[in-house]
Order: structure tokens, then C-alpha cells, then sequence
């Protein structure tokens, strides 16, 4: 019979004791350590892999009530809290032992002891020790992937009004457990502000699940989302548990959530009402405890009423609505976004003392981004890997394809108000010679100098 690869620490003042426990032990387990006094306890503890200890309640002759065990087990709590402590009593100290137990001890073997007994106890002591351990690396193993998402997705960036006022609302409801619609255009960061929440939130310590809806098949859809039985379809190998199950004490983060088909809907609703899923195949009813945040790019309000969208289900989602603001209507962020994008990407291409020319930053702030967040961050890359020397240059970036018409542009035919056209024609010049400032001035009729004028006149 093969010995299970382990350390047991016995610590008893009789030698007849652990004499018989060692050679009982000895059997079963690779290493058994003894020792007549806890005094090497803190010695023992740093130096070996101990998985359990076995302590006896009273060391001093005459004396039995047990205080000695119980201030070496506090001490060993004190060191370890998740430490495998198996006290040895007599019959008469069971009570003590009981209240040894409320304190942190696993569990408690009589002398003269029954040696399945004693087996059966160290047993399930090594089986708690070695949950234990697997917990605190998935533990360690969450804490490393959520510093290396955080590293990767970054900072909120923003200082505008309209995300100042954004994240004043995030920060209020992050702490509870409400249901979140994150709404925003294509490119805005609604990944990222979910992310966010729930890092502000009671269950940050938990897992942060991500679902893209748009990407799943309705044939995945049950399958992915309640887990499913094995041998439940044709692919089911094995036991899976859904992304509900996985997100347990975490958060569930239901992406693009405007693009589930509406018989699917109903089958969502009904998890959401009864905060409990069923796995295909199955008919048992697991309970879930996870915070829900879901997000669209889609018009849902006016799906609502197109019937494309049941209204019950948009109710039970957005007890909150956050709506992220397009960069167009937030554009005094926009250098922020372009300093903390070329940082990164002067390092990804060693690039360290690559720096903006005026005319290329001033293409940057005036342009439409219809991709938001993600076209800058593309365009910004893009000039890094094209810039040639020390210096990006407007044409570096290669901003072609600009919307003939914005929503600013709209006051061409509603305002009349001269500064406000001016600075819309100064705008399209910009763009159409891609922040030239010759070719944009001579077709504006105006020299360089009155065109820059113009351009710190209305912040471009």
C-alpha cells in the first residue's frame, strides 16, 4: 500500500503515546514528526510543510484542565488560522474539547483512542488541508487575472462633466446589489465600466464573468448559461456548470444583451425571478448568488415598443441605467485618451521619446470618433507604428473616414449663429485635408496664421 505524501506533527508528554501513534501512522502517511513539549511549535511551523497537527490538551502533571492545549491552539491560530489542529483528550475533557473545537480546532481524538478512529479523523483532516490549499491558490490565481484585466483594461479615464457625473452615479450604486443596464455606443467601455462596478463592489473578491450574448448560438445559449448534464446532448461529456453557477459570490456581467432573440428572453426572465437555474438535463434547481450587470449598444427603449424586446425583462434589468456618453459629446477627454494611449504604445514599440506634432493633436481633438474609446485607441497605435523619427504627424494616422455630417453639423441648417458655423467650416477643413494647415487655410481664404487663430479660438 502507498503512503500519502504528507507531514503529521504529534505533540504529546507521554513517549508511550506518541510511540503508538507514529507506528500507527507511520503506515499510512511519509512523514511523522514528534515532539514531548509544544514549545518547538513556532520552530516547527516555519520550517515544515506541516499539513496536521496532533496536540494534546495537558502537559504539566496534576494538572488537566486543558488550558495548556487551549493556549497552544490559539497560538497555532494565531500563526495559521487555516491550520489542521486534532486535539488528544481523555474521556472526562470532552466538554473542553467541544469548546477547543468553537475555537478553531478541526476536531478532537479520545485516549485511549480506536485506531479507525484515529485514522478516519487524521483522514478528513487532510482532505480539509488540502481544500484549503486548493482554495488559496484559485484564491491567488483570481487575484493575479484581476490585477492583469485591471493592468490591461486600465484607469476610467475622464474628467469632463458628463463622466464626472457618470461616475458620481457608479459610485453610489456600485455597493449595492441593484441590477445594472449599462447603455453606449459601439467602442465606449461598457466591458469597462462593468469591470469597474464590480471592483467597487462587496463582491470583489469574487469572480468577474463575462458573457458576450451576441456571440452565442441559441442552441449554446441554455447550455452556457445554466451548465448542462453529462450525456444531457451529444457533445455533453461531462458535468458543466453554467456562467451563473461559475459567477457565485461574484458578478455576472451579461453583455450585448439587445441581441438575444426574444424566446430567449422569457427563459432568462425567469432565472432572473427566481434566482435559481437548471442545468440541461437536469431537474434540479441550484440557487445563485451573483451580481447581475447587463449592457447594449441597441435603442432598447424603442425595441420595447417595437415588440422586439419584452418590457418585463428590460424592468427587471435596469433597476439602474448608466448611459456612457460618446467621446463627441465629452470632447475635452479627448488629449487624455491620447496621452494615455501613446504612453502605452511608445512602450509596446520602444518608442520612448516619440512625441505629437501640434498639427497632428489638433486633428486628434477634432475629429468625429464614431468608434469611440476603441478607434482612438487604434488610431493612436497606428500613428506610433507609421511615425518615422521622433514625431507623429497628422498624416501618420490616416483619419479618412469622417461622417459627412455629425450631430454638430445639423447647425448648418437650424443655427444661424456666425461662431458656431465658422467653427463648423473650420472643422470640415480640418478634416478633409487631414489637418494640413496650408491646404485648410487656403480653401478656408485665410492665411496660417488667422486659421490657427481660429483653432485656439474654438479649443480644435
Amino acid at each position: 500500500m502507498s503512503k500519502t505524501q504528507a507531514t503529521i506533527l504529534i505533540i504529546d508528554d507521554d513517549d508511550d503515546i506518541l510511540l503508538s501513534a507514529k507506528l500507527l501512522l507511520k503506515k499510512h502517511y511519509t512523514n511523522i514528526i514528534t515532539k514531548s513539549s509544544p514549545k518547538e511549535i513556532n520552530q516547527l511551523i516555519t520550517t515544515e510543510n506541516i499539513d496536521v497537527i496532533v496536540l494534546d490538551m495537558n502537559y504539566r502533571i496534576g494538572f488537566n484542565d486543558g488550558k495548556e492545549g487551549l493556549y497552544w491552539l490559539n497560538h497555532i491560530m494565531s500563526i495559521n488560522d487555516k491550520m489542521i489542529v486534532i486535539l488528544m483528550t481523555a474521556y472526562g475533557e470532552v466538554e473542553l474539547a467541544v469548546n477547543a473545537i468553537k475555537q478553531g480546532a478541526f476536531d478532537f481524538i479520545l485516549k485511549p483512542w480506536s485506531n479507525e478512529k484515529f485514522l478516519a479523523t487524521i483522514r478528513a483532516g487532510m482532505e480539509l488541508n488540502a481544500s484549503n490549499h486548493k482554495i488559496s491558490i484559485l484564491k491567488s490565481t483570481n487575484t493575479a487575472l484581476q490585477e492583469k484585466i485591471e493592468g490591461e483594461y486600465g484607469p476610467i479615464i475622464g474628467n469632463s462633466p458628463a463622466m464626472s457625473q457618470l461616475m458620481s452615479t457608479v459610485e453610489k450604486v456600485s455597493v449595492t446589489d441593484a441590477n445594472i443596464l449599462i447603455l453606449g455606443e459601439n467602442g465606449t467601455g461598457k466591458q469597462h465600466l462593468a469591470r469597474e462596478i464590480h471592483k467597487r463592489s462587496e463582491q470583489k473578491e469574487g469572480p468577474f464573468i463575462h458573457v458576450d450574448l451576441g456571440a452565442l448560438s441559441e442552441s449554446l445559449f441554455e447550455s452556457e448559461l445554466f451548465g448542462h448534464r453529462k450525456g444531457s446532448f451529444t457533445d455533453a461529456h461531462e458535468d458543466k456548470p453554467g456562467r451563473f453557477e461559475m459567477a457565485e459570490n461574484g458578478t455576472l456581467f451579461l453583455d450585448e444583451i439587445g441581441n438575444l432573440p426574444i424566446n430567449l428572453q422569457s427563459k432568462l426572465l425567469t432565472v432572473l425571478q427566481d434566482k435559481k437555474v437548471s442545468r440541461l438535463g437536469e431537474g434540479i434547481e441550484r440557487p445563485f448568488n451573483a451580481r447581475l450587470l447587463f449592457a447594449t449598444n441597441a435603442p432598447i427603449s424603442k425595441w420595447v415598443s417595437e415588440g422586439k424586446f419584452r418590457q418585463d425583462l428590460l424592468f427587471r434589468i435596469n433597476t439602474v441605467e448608466i448611459e456612457i456618453p460618446p467621446l463627441r459629446k465629452r470632447p475635452e477627454d479627448i488629449t487624455e485618451f491620447v496621452n494615455y494611449f501613446l504612453n502605452i504604445f511608445k512602450r509596446k514599440y520602444h518608442k520612448a521619446h516619440l512625441q505629437l506634432t501640434s498639427e497632428a493633436l489638433k486633428l486628434l481633438k477634432a475629429h468625429h470618433w464614431p468608434g469611440n474609446i476603441r478607434e482612438i485607441q487604434h488610431t493612436i497605435e497606428r500613428g506610433v507604428i507609421m511615425s518615422e523619427g521622433q514625431e507623429i504627424k497628422a498624416t501618420d494616422y490616416n483619419l479618412t473616414n469622417i461622417p459627412a455630417q455629425s450631430n454638430e453639423t445639423a447647425l448648418e441648417f437650424d443655427n444661424l449663429n456666425l461662431s458656431d458655423i465658422e467653427k463648423i467650416l473650420v472643422k470640415k477643413a480640418m478634416h478633409k485635408h487631414e489637418g494640413n494647415i496650408s491646404k485648410a487655410a487656403k480653401e478656408l481664404g485665410l492665411t496660417r496664421a488667422a486659421l490657427y487663430r481660429r483653432l485656439e479660438k474654438f479649443n480644435l
